[in-house]
């Protein structure tokens, strides 16, 4: 490793590279359905006094036992109104969990790197790398690996407690890290690292994560690492004692059916992307090497992430929990792959990026222009009733992401490159670009499709401003759709229906509305973008309501 392969990103590049990553998709868009504006409506009830701090709820119902990140999401509202409004401020926050993420993966691949069984051999004549210079560099390529897998790019900017457990498990693979180097950073780490992924609703990843850490502890040829052991196992018994208090354990195992074991290796090809191949490579190369703490250490963190994701049924969320250790070995890969291997890398991501780019640019023409017609009648298919608006700020964000990317593969393709990073710089770059195009130029209608103001704005001509909606056993997603959009009073309890609320709203599939007794039915409305989804609005009877009083 030559004193030139090892010089670092410059800093300027690599900030606005994980700018690009991490500012697109806050501004100018609703929570998405599902997770994402599940937990913002419980962030959003706490915040407003809706719900209580300790017992999160939406609509009546016991929301998700993560209380931390319930916390965080409703503390950073509460601060930020009404300078700013609730879903920017929630998403502030979960933003800057994710650029602590990504600095946790420098500091645990650069304190990785520092150890004598990662230093490269010194060369004959010398000229090689300084031990701080080639950490550096290293990690600086984890950062980029990190950026460039698939599976963390709209994970990491949604407003879920696994964002939360994502920054706990990168804390604590930084304190496994830094052991030998550090005294006290590490220790408060750990301290720390354990008991908030507990508290975020993640106990048993908090367990099994401390365990294993134990181990790598146990292992270890340092003496500091080795004495390390006693603050990880106690970093432990505080997570365990800490989900006792907040009555956080929750097992949700679901074993895999015959018919997914086929589709879970493809979630692992396609989540980990591009990062996979380079990790297992490393694992080769590096073979000789995995009881070194450079590899126990993330190999800790992924092993913990994939069976978590295999106990949960191929739950993906638990598979990011990976992420960051798969990064740290896709770095390691760099020092040892081939010449051929590098410009395969950058040639695919070239054309890939680039095809992408080129095709939302086309869509983007064709929602403005209405050319190409044909992809301009899909999107009309797809998202009927969406209206097209132009954004001066958004085209040139657009614009000025495309140029940065012309520019930077045709940095990348010079033949005077030799820094140890440029084979991840295309791909984190890519996707980066791809992201940005995505959350500026086809932002309204991805907002439009996955939002649920369309379906709340369809079903507030049937109810009046201070009317109680009861929607029994109905989605968490719908209903914070209802109680943020709408701002009305749901009860969503079982017994919803026998209560005192006006309107029964029921959700289901068939042209045909259930009957019940004692409602009548008032309307019957679909989602925009869901033609088999249907929503029946009924009123009380009068009669059911002058028995009931």
């Amino acid at each position: 490793m030559t004193l030139r392969a090892a010089r670092r990103l410059p800093r300027v590049a690599l900030l606005a590279l994980v700018a690009a990553y991490l500012l697109p998709g806050l501004f100018g868009r609703d929570p998405w359905r599902h997770a994402d504006l599940s937990t913002f409506g419980q962030m959003l009830a706490i915040a407003e006094g809706r719900s209580g701090w300790l017992a999160p709820m939406l609509g009546g119902v016991p929301g998700d036992a993560a209380l931390l990140p319930h916390w965080l999401g409703a503390g950073a509202i509460l601060l930020l109104s009404p300078l700013v409004d609730a879903p920017l401020a929630a998403r502030l926050a979960f933003a800057a969990l994710l650029a602590l993420t990504l600095f946790l993966t420098w500091a645990t691949t650069y304190h990785l790197a520092l150890t004598d069984a990662a230093q490269p051999l010194p060369l004959a004549f010398g000229g090689e790398a300084d031990p701080v210079d080639y950490a550096r560099a290293i990690a600086d390529a984890s950062v980029l690996a990190l950026m460039a897998t698939l599976g963390l790019l709209q994970l990491g900017h949604e407003t879920t407690p696994e964002l939360a457990q994502l920054a706990c498990v990168s804390l604590f693979a930084y304190a496994l890290a830094a052991a030998p180097f550090r005294r006290w950073k590490p220790r408060l780490a750990v301290l720390a690292a354990l008991p908030l992924l507990a508290g975020s609703g993640g106990p048993t990843m908090a367990l099994v994560m401390g365990l294993a850490g134990a181990e790598v502890c146990r292992r270890s040829g340092y003496p500091a690492v080795r004495a390390f052991m006693r603050w990880v196992v106690g970093a432990t018994a505080l997570a365990v004692a800490l989900s006792v208090a907040l009555d956080a354990w929750e097992w949700r195992l679901a074993a895999p059916e015959w018919r997914s074991l086929f589709s879970i290796p493809r979630q692992w090809l396609w989540f980990m992307w591009p990062t996979w191949p380079l990790a297992l490579w490393t694992l080769w190369r590096w073979r000789h090497y995995v009881a070194h703490r450079h590899l126990a250490v993330p190999l800790a963190v992924i092993v913990t992430a994939l069976a978590a994701n295999l106990a949960m049924g191929g739950s993906d969320r638990a598979l990011m929990l990976g992420l960051p250790g798969l990064a740290v070995l896709a770095a390691f890969a760099l020092p040892t792959l081939q010449r051929s291997a590098s410009a395969a890398i950058d040639w695919f991501s070239m054309f890939f990026f680039s095809a992408a780019a080129i095709t939302i640019w086309v869509l983007y023409s064709a929602m403005q222009t209405g050319t190409p017609s044909k992809p301009a009648a899909n999107i009309a298919k797809l998202a009927p009733g969406f209206e097209p608006r132009f954004s001066t700020l958004a085209l040139a964000a657009a614009v000025l992401g495309t140029l940065a990317w012309l520019w930077l593969v045709r940095w990348r393709t010079g033949r005077h490159q030799e820094a140890l990073w440029k084979s991840l710089v295309l791909p984190a770059g890519g996707v980066a670009l791809c992201w940005l195009l995505t959350m500026t130029l086809l932002l309204p209608p991805l907002d439009y499709a996955r939002s649920n103001r369309a379906l709340v704005q369809r079903i507030a001509p049937h109810v009046q401003a201070d009317e109680c909606i009861a929607a029994p056993r109905a989605a968490t997603s719908l209903v914070a759709a209802l109680e943020v959009f709408g701002r009305w009073q749901v009860d969503a309890r079982s017994d919803a229906a026998e209560g005192s609320c006006g309107l029964l709203l029921r959700v289901g599939e068939g042209t045909q509305a259930p009957r019940i007794a004692g409602w009548t039915l008032a309307a019957t409305l679909t989602r925009p973008t869901d033609r088999k989804e249907r929503t029946w609005i009924y009123r009380r009877s009068l009669a059911a309501g002058t028995s009931a009083g």
